[in-house]
């Protein structure tokens, strides 16, 4: 855990970033049930890199939707930086997405008419930020995960790499408590993803966020803090 995580104004230092409670996912197909969560209790501290483990089919995505905000249909407690975010409405979970979380996938999603840094500074304005500190916080994420000669290139004119990097970039913008990632590496080869995490968690470090990172990967999830598996809805 960084000496910036461990300054970064919670409150209370055993506050949990993320905190859910028998989290619970099921859903009706073909008149049988399928249970795709079972009871998570997942803890993250602040500044903690945890990798969420499983086979395909375990529920990972399912599970960083939950605590993501992203869709309905769960049972159970998602405590979001101390505040319960399960019995919140449509506009307290994207004001709780926006103020407090990031997300990078496995494609990256960039907006393919605004170049890099445009990419990165459009999630501050949102937020609120004046251009001018946008810009300058944009060039300072891509700089130092290596982009700063790509800064006005469009994703069509960057790599797979770059164009994941500056994903990362966007999804540390608005300076979130906790970044969400879902094979964050997985559209990569091997060369490529080890670079691309590396720079991903040095930078996640850096800026003091608490992050769950998705992999199926065994190798890359023993780069990270610590390691919880998923295994048919059920978390070890």
């Amino acid at each position: 855990m960084s000496e910036v995580a461990m300054q970064r104004g919670f409150a209370e230092a055993d506050i949990a970033v993320l905190q859910t409670g028998g989290l619970t996912r099921s859903f009706t197909q073909g008149g049988e049930t399928i249970h795709v969560l079972r009871g998570v209790d997942l803890s993250v501290a602040p500044g903690e890199i945890v990798a969420l483990v499983g086979p395909s089919g375990s529920g990972k995505s399912t599970l960083l939707q939950a605590v993501g905000l992203l869709e309905g249909g769960f049972q159970g407690s998602i405590r979001i930086a101390g505040t319960e975010a399960a019995k919140l409405d449509a506009h307290g979970r994207t004001v709780m997405r926006r103020d407090h979380l990031g997300f990078v996938y496995q494609f990256h999603h960039l907006l393919p008419d605004f170049n890099a840094t445009e990419n990165v500074v459009l999630p501050q304005l949102v937020h609120g930020a004046e251009r001018k500190p946008a810009d300058d916080r944009a060039a300072a994420l891509l700089t130092a995960l290596g982009l700063g000669h790509r800064l006005t290139h469009r994703p069509s004119q960057l790599s797979g790499g770059e164009q994941q990097r500056v994903a990362v970039a966007r999804a540390l913008a608005n300076r979130p408590a906790l970044v969400l990632a879902d094979e964050p590496t997985g559209n990569l080869d091997e060369h490529t993803a080890d670079i691309v995490l590396a720079e991903f968690l040095r930078l996640v470090r850096g800026e003091g966020s608490a992050a769950l990172i998705a992999t199926h990967n065994e190798r890359l999830a023993q780069k990270m803090d610590r390691i919880v598996r998923l295994h048919e809805g059920v978390l070890s």
